[in-house]
């Protein structure tokens, strides 16, 4: 993670998995957490357990991370904001419960596109990948050591 929008992504993503996994809790608890129900329990927990592969394959700026985080947010959450947006197409009016509960499928969907969009415009995920602990003397010249014709050329051997 070398950009500052990776680290707020990343922070983002984690945010919104801990919400995801109280809302999950207060659901098998029999109680809503601000009206939020799991649309799927189960799928909602194995979406938890891959949520935390995702973040470290982001992290570690892995493109299969992001489509991995991207399809299975699609998957889950793109039904219920197909149906919130029919809903509003129809001209029916939203409860609060329902409000919230698009509101978050919404930010389901817009973070994983933020993610994959910041790892898609990242030039040098690939090509110049920079370490700042070796660089400074490795692609520094002025400290490279020139030899000259009085430089120890020999071969010592140690038996």
């Amino acid at each position: 993670m070398k950009k500052f929008s990776t680290y707020l992504l990343v922070m983002f993503m984690i945010v919104f998995w801990i919400l995801r996994i109280i809302i999950t809790l207060a659901s098998q608890l029999g109680k809503s957490f601000m009206g939020i129900v799991p649309m799927n329990e189960t799928f909602e927990i194995v979406i938890l357990f891959a949520t935390l592969a995702c973040v470290v394959l982001i992290a570690k700026r892995k493109l299969t991370g992001s489509l991995l985080y991207i399809v299975l947010h699609a998957i889950y959450f793109g039904s219920d904001v197909t149906n919130k947006l029919g809903m509003l197409a129809r001209n029916e009016q939203l409860t609060l419960a329902q409000s919230t509960e698009f509101m978050f499928s919404m930010i389901g969907i817009i973070l994983p596109l933020a993610v994959l969009l910041d790892l898609l415009l990242d030039k040098n995920r690939k090509l110049n990948p920079k370490d700042k602990k070796t660089d400074w003397f490795y692609q520094n010249e002025q400290f490279d050591r020139k030899l000259d014709d009085r430089a120890d050329k020999n071969n010592y051997r140690t038996m």
